[in-house]
């Protein structure tokens, strides 16, 4: 049971550990028909740690599972699998996001790097990148601020099921299409497009990217105060 994942850097593969977590391979497979993924950021990158996605808001406090559009706002979130055990041993590793009540959404990441133990026990392991790890290595190198978030922006583009044992359930209408970017994503965005060349080689430290992005924030308020 797997999900290809198109990113702004690349193609990845998820299989699903779709009998030692059901719940959460179905959210995931799920939201993933929903086309829920589509243009989320990644919001957070930590070098040989995790790279966080999976929020519509890109804020790192959104998102919300399957089981809302099922059974409405009581069930944002959904309970953790705990068992059987597993471990963040490997690079790869895909897990949804505890929220700090041992609840689940739709946030989710991908560790970086190796023994990851201290990941063990409080977010839950639903799947493993087996294709694609170039693209884990891109991610690794991104340049971010303190607070972890890339200066590029960086996405998933799309999200293509190919395989899902569930069943579909009635209440669950698919869309057609991706969803068009928000409003957010094509004025407030102040991150720098992926495309644009501001890597180290071109003599830009962190420093003068952190600038840079305050400049464009600026420009996009006055932007916004003249609308």
């Amino acid at each position: 049971m797997a999900v290809l994942v198109e990113t702004t850097l690349g193609d990845i593969v998820i299989d699903l550990y779709v009998k030692e977590r059901p719940k959460c391979s179905l959210n995931f497979l799920k939201l993933c028909k929903m086309k829920y993924y589509n243009l989320c950021q990644f919001h957070t990158i930590e070098q040989n740690y995790v790279a966080q996605t999976g929020d519509p808001t890109g804020t790192g406090r959104g998102g919300e599972s399957i089981f809302q559009t099922l059974y409405g706002e009581q069930a944002r979130y959904f309970e953790k699998e705990d068992l059987p055990k597993m471990k963040h041993t490997r690079l790869g590793v895909v897990s949804f996001v505890n929220n700090g009540n041992n609840m689940l959404g739709s946030q989710f990441f991908i560790t970086l790097g190796e023994a990851l133990d201290y990941l063990d026990d409080k977010h839950t392991i639903f799947g493993q990148v087996t294709e694609g790890i170039e693209t884990l290595e891109k991610l690794n190198e991104q340049l971010c601020d303190e607070d972890h978030r890339p200066y590029k922006d960086v996405r998933i583009a799309h999200t293509i099921v190919l395989d899902d044992p569930f069943e579909d359930p009635k209440r669950i209408r698919y869309p057609s299409r991706s969803p068009s970017p928000t409003f957010e994503m094509l004025v407030k965005t102040n991150q720098i497009a992926l495309d644009e060349d501001v890597d180290d080689t071109q003599g830009k430290t962190a420093e003068e990217l952190a600038e840079e992005i305050k400049k464009r924030e600026m420009a996009e308020q006055a932007q916004i105060l003249e609308m």
